[in-house]
């Protein structure tokens, strides 16, 4: 499925050049040059808002931008890209991801017989489809493949952090310590699994009325304080713009719908500084993906179970 909507336009002409991360033998997205997650370890902060307009953004600026909806429970993306209908397997053996706005997409809603219904599964089971979103959907050669992590700091991440040599993280929060404090958790897991934090985004930051006056209705410094400790750079501040929610109702990240607006121009600012932390990354010297000791403490270290 594939097409465009005249109110935001074609992508940007001219096409984006960008180093590619170290990958690893048997990697199973050797053709993806970089892995991003975007990842929160709390829950209703706008993870998906931004991971949509982000991949836009990419997309936008030239780039082969791939985007996976890692939340199982949860699938959020069909929604905010308008996207519906099953993929399918020419050969076979491989998954064709949807497509739109020229993005190549793959969510467990396309999967779904009903939207309404619930995926009741174990760890073990959400591991295993995560591994075949990996591995089994036909990519083919992206520049950047953006991952919608769901929320908390569980089996997805750890299972990630194990498969794929992951570009880095884009850690989202909202300014109010209620949320910062979960997110921080964020932060720890991923240095804990050697995953870099390329940066921090804050989101609904403030609110503009209509006569010009700003209100931080969420308190303010929350995101500065998450990339303080993470030792990364707050990219951008999102402010809390309805236009945000009513183009992703209508499946349209603000992005694509409405590129000259200020609001998708903050996404565009975060998607250039979240490039040259990339670039830093791939420079620096690459670390081994750890081992995770799930023994319970008898000094053993084994992988992860993974059931496909």
């Amino acid at each position: 499925m594939s097409d465009d909507l005249s109110s935001g336009g074609g992508s940007v002409q001219g096409k984006g050049e960008v180093s590619a991360r170290q990958i690893a033998e048997g990697d199973p997205l050797p053709e993806v040059r970089n892995i991003i997650l975007v990842m929160s370890g709390k829950g209703g902060v706008g993870k998906s808002s931004v991971a949509t307009n982000l991949t836009l953004a990419l997309s936008r600026s030239g780039f082969r931008v791939g985007l996976l909806d890692a939340d199982i429970y949860g699938p959020s993306i069909p929604t905010m890209l308008g996207v519906a209908g099953r993929p399918f397997s020419v050969d076979g053996k491989r998954i064709e991801p949807l497509e739109r706005f020229g993005v190549k997409l793959m969510s467990m809603g396309f999967l779904l017989e009903d939207p309404k219904q619930a995926v009741i599964w174990r760890g073990p089971m959400l591991a295993g489809a995560l591994q075949q979103f990996l591995g089994d959907v036909h990519w083919g050669a992206l520049d950047f493949l953006v991952l919608d992590l769901p929320p908390g700091t569980g089996d997805v991440a750890l299972t990630l952090s194990q498969r794929a040599r992951v570009t880095g993280a884009l850690v989202v929060t909202t300014p109010q310590q209620v949320a910062t404090d979960d997110v921080f958790k964020s932060v720890s897991m991923c240095k804990k699994v050697n995953i870099a934090v390329l940066g921090v985004v804050e989101n609904m930051s403030f609110f503009v009325d209509p006569a010009g006056i700003r209100h931080e209705l969420f308190g303010q410094g929350g995101g500065q304080s998450v990339a303080d400790f993470a030792e990364a750079p707050l990219l951008g501040q999102v402010p809390l713009d309805p236009s945000v929610r009513e183009w992703a109702d209508k499946g349209t990240p603000v992005v694509q719908a409405a590129p000259s607006s200020h609001v998708a121009s903050v996404f565009m600012s975060i998607s250039e500084r979240l490039i040259e932390r990339v670039e830093a990354a791939n420079g620096a010297t690459a670390q081994e993906v750890p081992v995770i000791d799930r023994s319970g403490g008898d000094g053993g270290h084994k992988r992860l179970n993974v059931i496909k």
